[in-house]
Formats: structure tokens, sequence, C-alpha cells
């Protein structure tokens, strides 16, 4: 059987005007990943996961042609990538609501930004779900849906994001348990531990949060007043000064090369005086960021060329992927011609044959380590954290083997479950790898 090209797939929020910080930590990195060989990069704008927080249409379609035209002016290359618009494949609304369908409540109380709207609400004595949205709570849904309509394989995502990817894989595999067939593949999270985090004019991470950032395609002589206003210290022309948590340094080593910092290093050591660092740091911004600047405007000029960019990625994409796997998972669910002449048998079995239960390894946010045991999409077991995923392996072979006493492993139960529903999970599975390995 032939391998298809790894498909990657990135989301990109249409929230707010893109700044350095972004483009330095995500539009450059994914970028350059868009061009590995054997590589099919998926990049779309998430406008109906904007939604959720915002609801200013002007501000809305704004955003979505700021944002296009920054990965447009920066070398992303709708000929080689697929680029669209998120709402241009309505395929994805309707497989969010298969999904809906085997996705556990369970699963979705347990997701970071609803847990966090409801300990706020909490800690302001409201109404555990008070201002809540069902976008907010529904969000890893339409998420897991973005990830599966296309099979993507990976997804470059931060430690925060983690757990959205592991949704994504139990609903993928409870929606192949539930109708007896691989349909989806499990993806996987691409986590870039390296991916640079740039200071703001204050100093702080550069985030709109705290209003310190340098927009990404502000006028030249904006964009050196802005650079001029970092803040720094108040060390005089002829004092060394540190590059250790030097904004002006963080800066100007993303932009520069590898010599050109060394020289810049230098420079601080000899007590260059802050306004001809700062101009240095300009230099080497301005020298990055003039080209894409110039498409940048012709982009925004042309609106209806973006639009044309992204809607005919959408309709190439939804003809190639979206339309024909939901045609497949309609039949699949019973959504079917009642006039064809296909039938299922009236004494036909309800379900396909139940898949065994199963051990689940994931990484959380924490960076640590846990397992739990499913059967279907019930927890009959969940881990303690492990330190390396070689523990947690262990401890489940342990397990499967009966050599680790449930008392003994550092697991606890799941809701309403018992050690007798364990100990027939860990019977299923064993009996299930006899009948694999006979075969």
């Amino acid at each position: 059987m032939s391998q298809r090209p790894q498909r990657v797939l990135t989301g990109i929020t249409t929230s707010g005007t893109p700044h350095l910080g972004n483009y330095v930590g995500a539009v450059r990195p994914a970028i350059t990943a868009s061009r590995a060989p054997n590589t099919e990069s998926f990049y779309f704008l998430a406008d109906l996961h904007s939604l959720i927080k915002a609801q200013d249409p002007a501000r809305t379609q704004r955003s979505t042609l700021e944002i296009a035209a920054t990965w447009l002016a920066a070398g992303l290359d709708p000929s080689k990538v697929w680029f669209y618009r998120q709402s241009d494949v309505p395929e994805t609304t309707e497989l969010m609501w298969l999904l809906t369908c085997v996705a556990g409540k369970g699963i979705l109380n347990r997701a970071h930004a609803y847990k966090a709207a409801v300990d706020k609400n909490r800690a302001d004595g409201e109404d555990d779900d008070a201002a809540v949205t069902a976008g907010l709570f529904m969000y890893p849904v339409l998420m897991a849906a973005d990830i599966l309509i296309f099979n993507a394989d990976r997804v470059p995502v931060g430690r925060d994001q983690i757990q959205h990817i592991e949704m994504a894989r139990d609903f993928a595999q409870r929606f192949n348990h539930v109708y007896g067939r691989d349909w989806f593949n499990l993806p996987e999270a691409a986590i870039d531990d390296n991916v640079a985090t740039l200071p703001g004019l204050d100093g702080r991470k550069m985030s709109k949060s705290y209003d310190n950032t340098i927009p990404l395609f502000v006028p030249q002589a904006q964009l050196k007043k802005l650079v001029f206003s970092i803040l720094t210290d108040s060390k005089m022309p002829g004092e060394a000064k540190s590059t250790d948590g030097s904004a002006l340094f963080q800066l100007y080593q993303a932009f520069a090369t590898p010599d050109e910092t060394a020289g810049f290093a230098a420079a601080f050591a000899d007590g260059i005086g802050w306004g001809d660092a700062k101009q240095q740091l300009f230099d080497v911004v301005e020298r990055e960021i003039a080209p894409m600047r110039a498409r940048y405007e012709d982009l925004i000029a042309k609106p209806g060329d973006i639009e044309d960019i992204l809607r005919d990625g959408g309709q190439r994409l939804r003809e190639r992927y979206a339309i024909p796997l939901l045609r497949e998972l309609r039949d699949a669910v019973g959504l079917r011609n009642l006039g064809s002449a296909a039938s299922i048998p009236s004494d036909a079995p309800a379900s396909a044959k139940a898949a065994p239960p199963a051990f689940k390894q994931y990484r959380e946010a924490d960076g640590k380590f846990y397992f739990k045991l499913v059967d279907g999409e019930r927890v009959l077991l969940q881990s303690a954290a492990f330190d390396a995923p070689r523990d947690a392996g262990q401890t489940i072979a342990r397990l499967r083997r009966g050599e680790l006493a449930l008392a003994d492993a550092p697991v606890s139960l799941g809701d309403r479950v018992e050690t007798t529903d364990v100990q027939a999970a860990l019977d299923a599975l064993a009996a299930a790898e006899a009948e694999k390995a006979a075969s």
C-alpha cells in the first residue's frame, strides 16, 4: 500500500492585529515547515472559533483580512499548501455534530478553558456557568472536527493545547468504536519547545493583553518610533551592558544572523549607547519586514484577491476531501437515502462488534505522562502522573500481566467503577490478545 504524505494542520486564530511576536513565534517557523518534503500542509483561518470571544462583525471581517494578508505576505504559497477559511468548509460543522453525538460530556467538563471559566465564577461568587456559552464548552469538539475532517497526522500546538489533541483522539476513537471501522486516524500533538517568545516594549512577553506589542506591518516611521520606545536601564554610553534579560538583545537576535548577533553582544560588552543599539535593532527588523510590508499593503488594497484565494482553497478541499468523507460518514451513521436498493436486514445487530477495552497513554500540559483504561467512553482507571513515558508503559504492562495489584498501583477508579469492572476489562484485553495470536 502506497503511503501518503504526512498531513500537518495549523489553525490560525482570526483575532487582533499580528505583531512581531506572532511572526517570530508562529508565522515564520510555520511557513518554513510548510516547505518540508513529503508533507501536505493545511493552514486555516479559524473564523468560527473567533466568534466565541468576539461578536463584533466588522472586527471579525477586518481581522480575517489582515491575518490572511499577513500569511500570504510572509511567504505562504497557496499553490503548494492548503490555505482556506474554516467557515468555507461547512462539512466541518456537520462533522462537529456527528462527533458531538459520541463525545462524553465528562471529557468536555475537564477542558482547561471551561474549567478556568467555572473557577473564575466560583471565585467571584457566581453560578458555575454564568456567562459561559455553549460555544466555549463545545470548542474542543469543533477543534477536533477541524483536525479529523482531513485526517491530519500532526498538529503543531503549544503545551496548553495538548489537551485538545487528546480530546480529538478520544472523539475519533469513540466514533471508530461505535461505527465499527477506523474512519479516523489518531492525530499527534507536535510540540516545539524551541519556539521563540519575544519581549514587548516593557520587557514582558509581547502580548495584546499587556498592550506592549509592535505591530508587524506598521509604517516604517512608526516602527522606528516603537523600537526607540523599548524600555532599557539607565546605563550610560561606555558602560558595559548585559545581554541577559535585555529585550533589545532578544529582539535583535530574532532577526539577525549569528555573526551579527555575536557582534551585537560584543557591542553590549563595549558599552554601546542605547540609542545606537536601538538603531541597529530597527535596521535588522526593517531589513526583514520591509519587503513583506510592501506585499502586505498590496494585498490589503485588493481584498477581493484574498477572498478568491481563500474560497478557491476551501472549494478544492471540499471536493477532494470533505464532501467525499461526509458522504461516507452519513451512510455510516444511518443518514441514508430511504429509496436506495440497499437496506439493512431486520435482524442486523444494533452495532458492530464491540472493541475491547484499551489503555491510552498521553501527556498533559504539565509535562507529565498519564494513562487511563477505557471501555468505549467510560473511564475505568485513571493513573497518577509519571515523569517518563516508559514508567507509565511499564505500569500498564504489569497491570495487564496481573503482576501489580490495583490496590498497590498508582491509579484511581473512575466514577461508579468497581474493581470487578476493571478486572473484567483486563480479562477481556487478555482474551482479545489470545484470539489475535491464535488467528
